[in-house]
């Protein structure tokens, strides 16, 4: 069966089976949201998200991060600034992002963290 998330169930309420690359995803997203909710400021720029994100075995590019960008400010985890043409990308968390990043709240497409 095939639920409304687009995931896909062995029977109803059972088993999700997530691929791979969403698995991945949703773990990028959350360690985005834990390391911007331990910045002093909760501001990130791209270039510094993906040094961060390498040193816990995301090594992906500079793309891949905007994409991310893009993602959670468009449910409203972060706030996204440009600076010089676009070309820097600073990403702010949200009240709702410091919420999911600690486990306050869910959202499809970001990992939700164990509790500690």
């Amino acid at each position: 069966h095939r639920a409304a998330t687009g995931r896909f169930f062995d029977e109803p309420g059972e088993f999700m089976n997530t691929s791979y690359k969403e698995i991945v995803a949703q773990d990028r997203r959350l360690a985005m949201l834990r390391f911007l909710a331990e910045d002093s400021d909760y501001k990130i720029n791209a270039s510094v998200m993906q040094q961060a994100l390498e040193q816990l075995g995301h090594s992906v590019s500079r793309e891949a991060i905007r994409a991310d960008f893009d993602f959670l400010a468009e449910i409203g985890l972060i706030e996204v600034e440009t600076y010089f043409d676009g070309k820097v990308q600073v990403a702010k968390i949200t009240g709702r992002g410091l919420d999911v990043a600690a486990g306050r709240a869910v959202v499809t497409g970001v990992k939700r963290p164990r509790p500690e």
